[in-house]
């Protein structure tokens, strides 16, 4: 999995891993998962930080109703510093023509889409929307040779990304199981930078 990152030359699809020695209290302990990735930078979401807000309560604060239990109680995340007053839902696409469904949809994989307009959010409400989901608020993003600088100097590790870590694990367990992908024991992290 990890050739296949190296050989298309983008994180897209890609759980980002905070080092231990991460200084920046934004990203320290955090998973992120990489939603764009080109020349000109990179887009995605921390998906390990849940707030206070309940899917419920965002959905009476925009005026929907959302009755999918446990979807309601299911957390609002932090996504990152960026434009945290706007929402950004990530979700399995529903059907083979998902990306006409929503105004503003982005495909990251054949299964995932990235959806920043309230049309999902009322799908959602109807009981028609999709039922794996994750929805933050602000995004993490990085400007062109950004995250490749930061990934060399030893700021984060990459791995592709599990679609169950994503949407089925506990928050607090992402982070410990995407170091697993990676075939090793969270434990053995270090901040430190070996040399040979």
């Amino acid at each position: 999995m990890l050739n296949s990152i190296e050989s298309s030359g983008s994180f897209a699809n890609s759980f980002l891993i905070a080092m231990p020695g991460m200084t920046d209290p934004t990203f320290a302990g955090s998973l992120v998962y990489v939603c764009e990735h080109n020349e000109k930078g990179a887009m995605g979401l921390v998906v390990n930080r849940p707030t206070d807000l309940s899917l419920q309560t965002l959905f009476e604060r925009i005026d929907l109703k959302l009755e999918i239990m446990p979807l309601s109680q299911a957390p609002v995340f932090y996504g990152g510093p960026v434009q945290t007053e706007r929402g950004f839902v990530l979700h399995e696409a529903v059907g083979i023509h998902d990306d006409e469904t929503y105004s503003s949809s982005v495909q990251v994989t054949d299964r995932i889409r990235l959806t920043t307009s309230k049309d999902v959010l009322q799908a959602m409400s109807a009981g028609l929307g999709p039922q794996r989901v994750l929805i933050t608020l602000g995004y993490a993003g990085w400007g062109g040779g950004q995250l490749e600088q930061e990934i060399a100097a030893n700021g984060w590790l990459t791995v592709a990304a599990d679609p169950y870590v994503l949407f089925d694990l506990d928050p607090a367990e992402r982070y410990s199981a995407a170091v697993k992908l990676l075939g090793f024991d969270p434990a053995m992290l270090s901040s430190e930078v070996g040399h040979a």
